[in-house]
């Protein structure tokens, strides 16, 4: 049992921060079960060709995953001390993927190189202070509905991965955007078993049950693995519909990592293939991916975790940012594509995590997994995605705390947290609620209330969100 004032206790804040290292334990074993799955989904990502008809093998990219991963969230843990764990992030691994490797004359060497590049101009803007006064300039209001967003983005990652929640044809045979299971209903082993773990979690937490999250993974996963003993549902990849989403529960194996992939990147070759405005082009829409998606991101964990004063900073945000911005560096030259605070670490802390031991856990977990790799296929979507609903809630719940008297605020605050689940896009979200606060300030004639940075903020994502129809116009 941990006393207070020993050398863990103090360095951690442990005590202090109401927690205990039973609580922070079980948050970092939830954390790595919510979020493992990337170490699979990122080898189906990036595993296409480039623009020259190359690959890269898929397991040096789910090792590579791992490994980045474990090594960033340690040092999240250990430095910023915060409950964040950090891994490839899904919005920019998508658009390097499918928009920036199908440029001609791009190897993925060159790619990498274009997130490393990215990821050095984010660390330059974090030393130089201009990323913590970008996030201490916006307002309370729009910080609560960054918190909200995530919260429903949450939710629905997670009822999309569990295959509740899925884009369906309706009866004209069109797609509509969703709609319930398959078809409109709910079919197959998989769903049963996130129905399972769903009540058995709120059930669990209506009766204050310590460790309520955890428990409904575990009790989710064992009844998975019975499930795919005696029924053998099969896969959605396979074309079966009802079958599991992604992971088929199954027992891990010894694996060597292969990690072919690391320092395999060029810094210029972009440059010299596409050119100069081109490539910069690339290197912005990366950067304020990168920049926004996780200052959104550390907002809305760091309020459900309690660590925002009353001012509304964080604790060593500067570590924070920091340790993230590393992550673009470290995913770019690992061939991983870029790293940075992930969603899925509200499970760990709707279980109770507090500080950075949790991350500690959750670090040494990947670790382990990059030589155990198919260890995250014991846990699949389908059993953490009733903890991912879960914390959505309590996240949401801090919608009262916005100010709706006022439309200046309340009408950005509605797209901020309307538009990151509806657009699947947490810099979505944000650029649509700040551009607006802005716009709408200056024709209230309250210009002068808004800080200097977010006009420069809006124009920034003004820009991102036109970056199409530039490149067209310009021809590249």
């Amino acid at each position: 049992m941990l006393k207070p004032g020993s050398t863990l206790d103090r360095y951690f804040e442990i005590t202090k921060r109401g927690s205990s290292v039973s609580a922070e334990i079980r948050g970092g074993l939830a954390t790595f079960f919510a979020m493992s799955y990337i170490v699979v989904l990122n080898p189906l990502i990036l595993g296409g060709e480039d623009s020259m008809g190359n690959t890269m093998p898929g397991p040096a990219i789910a090792a590579g995953t791992a490994l980045v991963a474990g090594i960033l969230t340690l040092i999240m843990g250990i430095w910023a001390k915060h409950p964040f764990a950090i891994a490839t992030g899904l919005g920019v691994n998508a658009f390097v993927a499918v928009t920036v490797a199908s440029n001609d004359g791009l190897t993925w060497p060159d790619v990498m190189g274009l997130v490393v590049i990215a990821g050095l101009a984010m660390v330059i803007l974090v030393l130089t202070g201009f990323r913590t006064a970008v996030f201490r300039a916006v307002p309370p209001s729009l910080k609560t509905a960054i918190v909200v967003g995530i919260g429903l983005f949450v939710a629905l990652v997670g009822l999309v991965n569990a295959g509740f929640v899925r884009r369906n044809p309706d009866a004209a045979g069109t797609t509509v955007p969703l709609g319930l299971g398959n078809g409109g209903q709910l079919l197959g082993w998989p769903t049963l078993v996130f129905v399972f773990g769903l009540l058995l979690t709120i059930v669990l937490m209506s009766r204050k049950v310590r460790g309520a999250i955890l428990i409904g993974i575990v009790a989710s996963t064992v009844f998975a693995v019975i499930v795919e003993w005696l029924a053998d549902p099969g896969t959605q990849g396979a074309g079966v519909a009802t079958g599991w989403s992604l992971v088929t529960p199954s027992m891990p194996q010894w694996a060597a990592p292969d990690l072919s992939l690391i320092g395999d990147v060029s810094l210029v070759g972009s440059f010299q293939t596409l050119g100069g405005v081109a490539a910069t082009l690339l290197v912005f829409v990366i950067l304020l991916s990168i920049f926004f998606d996780a200052m959104g991101t550390m907002v809305g964990l760091a309020t459900e975790a309690g660590s925002i004063d009353k001012d509304g900073n964080i604790p060593r945000v500067e570590r924070v940012l920091l340790v993230d911005a590393a992550g673009a560096v470290a995913g770019g030259g690992a061939g991983v594509s870029s790293n940075q605070i992930f969603v899925e670490s509200g499970a760990g802390i709707g279980e109770g995590a507090r500080t950075g031991l949790a991350s500690v856990v959750t670090g040494l977990l990947f670790i382990v997994a990059m030589f155990l790799t198919p260890l995250i296929y014991l846990v699949p979507f389908e059993a953490v995605a009733p903890a991912l609903v879960v914390v959505g809630y309590l996240m949401v719940s801090q919608v009262g705390k916005i100010d709706w008297s006022d439309i200046g605020l309340a009408l950005p605050s509605f797209l901020t947290f309307t538009l990151m689940p509806f657009t699947y896009s947490i810099a979505d979200g944000l650029g649509a609620g700040f551009i607006s606060f802005t716009i709408i300030r200056v024709f209230q004639g309250r210009g002068r209330e808004v800080h200097p940075l977010m006009y420069v903020v809006a124009a920034a994502f003004a820009l991102f969100f036109g970056i199409g129809p530039i490149r067209e116009i310009a021809g590249i």
